[in-house]
């Protein structure tokens, strides 16, 4: 007998749960592309991107993935042989070099490891050394999805302008965007990438990239085409701004879900990813205190409100999330990215998320967690759900 049967909970760090309000937008025919009210509702869509990035610039949008994005961004700064320094937390840290190296980019790697955040101190330091003006960009994931860390912008930012460097910050959002607390502006990030799936909880297949005027300035020799972000985010007609037939159904749901955000209020948001994450490290926290479940990151001021990676044991992370799955209906993220992949496990709290859900997940990993035989410290869910009472 399994216990799955019923309306699973995919609880992976993206794609994230889909409202149903998002999935009713999009279950329509295909709308006139040459004119009429897909025109309008693109237009009202660039207010609210801009607004959820914390900026007033520019935003261009493409038909495809986070990886997508990465590309799209370098190719509108950097030509081939530049140099670019990418500050790794994570997998997807060493994921946007490759994208580099595979456009004809110098690539530097600072790896900050797998638990902690960019020390900004170091950024400084590598900016000050010799042969460092050569440096076009610097590039950080301000939430790193394969662990979890999230790294202060703006700390880098400081110490880019401490050290008299004129590189652009450029900043992946894939999975922080409209989770945890991002102030492009404010911050002085030049580039800023994000994409549909996660924060912005529409289904897989649009990414963005914003832009301010610095960045824009550094235009490179060539840019191709497709990747080429001025018409995207100035177009003259139409279908400039997807140089081609545009993503017409996902538009709808994107259109849908930043209604939600509107609705919600953005601080609203920001403010539900942090109390809910935070109810998921107190139940972890206490699992840990007799057992061998660990928290990636120690210190709650590095970890993302959006993503948490957790530690089990060698085997445990692959069967409790075999149990979860097969068992309860509830799909853990893998352990991606860490080795060994068996020994960890993902849980995404992103967008669509509440309380009773939040609460549903923990009561799952502790039945799995009996189920499978591993030890375990007390009092868990009752830290959660204090958690969630007194906020």
């Amino acid at each position: 007998m399994s216990l799955s049967h019923g309306r699973s909970y995919l609880a992976i760090p993206g794609p994230s749960v889909i409202p149903d309000a998002v999935l009713r937008a999009m279950h329509r025919a295909s709308p006139n592309i040459y004119e009429g009210e897909l025109h309008d509702l693109t237009a009202s869509i660039i207010p609210d991107l801009r607004k959820v990035a914390g900026t007033t610039g520019n935003v261009a949008i493409y038909i495809g993935n986070g990886h997508a994005a990465w590309e799209a961004a370098l190719a509108n700064v950097a030509n081939p042989g530049d140099r670019v320094l990418v500050c790794a937390t994570g997998r997807f840290g060493h994921g946007w070099a490759d994208i580099a190296a595979g456009l004809g980019l110098e690539v530097e790697v600072m790896d900050f490891g797998q638990t902690m955040p960019v020390d900004a101190a170091r950024v400084e330091e590598r900016l000050r050394a010799k042969g460092a003006q050569a440096i076009k960009a610097v590039l950080v994931c301000h939430v790193d999805t394969s662990t979890g860390i999230k790294s202060d912008m703006g700390a880098i930012r400081a110490a880019m302008d401490a050290a008299g460097h004129d590189a652009l910050l450029m900043a992946d959002c894939i999975a922080s965007l409209g989770c945890d607390d991002f102030r492009m502006d404010d911050w002085g990030v030049d580039v800023m990438v994000a994409a549909c799936q996660k924060g912005l909880m529409t289904p897989a297949g649009i990414s963005f990239v914003w832009f301010n005027e610095r960045a824009a300035a550094r235009r490179p020799a060539r840019v191709s085409r497709y990747w080429d972000w001025g018409p995207r985010s100035n177009p003259e007609v139409y279908y400039q701004y997807f140089a081609g037939t545009a993503p017409t159904h996902h538009l709808y749901g994107l259109r849908a879900a930043l209604d939600m955000i509107n609705a919600e209020g953005l601080e609203a948001v920001i403010a539900r990813h942090a109390t809910l994450a935070t109810a998921l490290w107190a139940a972890f926290e206490a699992w840990g205190q007799a057992g061998p479940m660990r928290l990636n990151v120690a210190d709650p001021a590095h970890r993302s409100h959006a993503v948490t990676s957790v530690g089990i044991g060698e085997g445990q992370g692959d069967a409790l999330r075999h149990w979860c799955e097969h068992q309860a209906g509830l799909t853990l993220g893998i352990g991606l990215g860490r080795e060994p992949t068996s020994a960890w496990f993902r849980v995404g709290h992103m967008g669509h998320v509440n309380a009773q859900m939040i609460m549903g997940v923990l009561g799952t990993i502790q039945a799995g967690l009996i189920a499978t035989g591993v030890p375990y410290g007390q009092g868990a869910l009752e830290a959660a759900a204090r958690v969630l009472a007194e906020a």
